[in-house]
């Protein structure tokens, strides 16, 4: 049912009036020239965002389930996408790392709207090794351990002042001693059993490449956009 205020309604005509794509000169997509895995494009179109001048083109949409099949979404940066899989880190005991405890199961979702293009991945995460994690936290910046040495992802947070207080505890100790660990911090993997490559057209004649894993390697297929 449509709510029918005139609030309701200025904001409906708002969403209207926006447009997508506008003044964008789209790239092309032709399948018979992918590989045969989606890795190399996956690769190549995150390049090719970035020299676009896409922001963040590393920023991606995780959705998890809990073990009850309710789902929860958020957004996080990649690390890493190689023969392994397609990378993120985070707490164990944040809300993502418990539904990933629960159910091993996910999704991500890339967008990259200056060029019209969407990744979709799903598969099986799998955890990596304490020193795996430990080793991605040592590659990125002070900023990064200091978050991952703060903690509590998830927990309610009593005050805003309990935060600064610990996260400039844990900046000066990030800067004090580098090698830290954070002991909950877990790097994960998500091993990819589809991908989906959208490219968007402007006369709605969008090109839609999934690759499903099979007991052979990868198929191919286009699907009806």
């Amino acid at each position: 049912m449509t709510t029918d205020d005139p609030a309701s309604r200025d904001f409906r005509d708002l969403l209207h009036s926006l447009r997508v794509w506008d003044g964008v000169d789209l790239p092309a997509l032709d399948p018979a020239a992918a590989p045969a895995a989606p890795l190399p494009l996956f690769r190549a179109w995150l390049r090719e965002a970035a020299a676009a001048g896409q922001a963040e083109p590393h920023v991606m949409t995780l959705a998890t389930a809990d073990a009850d099949g309710r789902p929860s979404a958020r957004v996080l940066t990649l690390h890493d996408a190689d023969e392994d899989g397609w990378h993120f880190g985070t707490h164990s005991t944040s809300r993502k790392g418990r539904e990933l405890a629960a159910r091993p199961d996910a999704a991500l979702t890339f967008y990259w709207p200056v060029q019209a293009r969407q990744v979709r991945v799903e598969g099986t995460v799998l955890s990596g090794t304490p020193e795996a994690a430990t080793a991605d936290l040592h590659a990125r910046s002070t900023g990064a351990l200091a978050a991952a040495l703060t903690g509590r992802m998830s927990e309610v947070l009593a005050s805003r002042a309990e935060l600064t207080e610990a996260s400039e505890s844990a900046w000066a100790r990030a800067e004090a001693d580098p090698t830290l660990s954070a002991p909950t911090w877990t790097l994960y993997a998500l091993v990819p059993r589809e991908v989906e490559f959208f490219q968007g057209d402007a006369r709605r004649q969008h090109v839609r490449l999934r690759y499903r894993r099979s007991d052979d390697g990868w198929v191919r297929d286009l699907l009806w956009p």
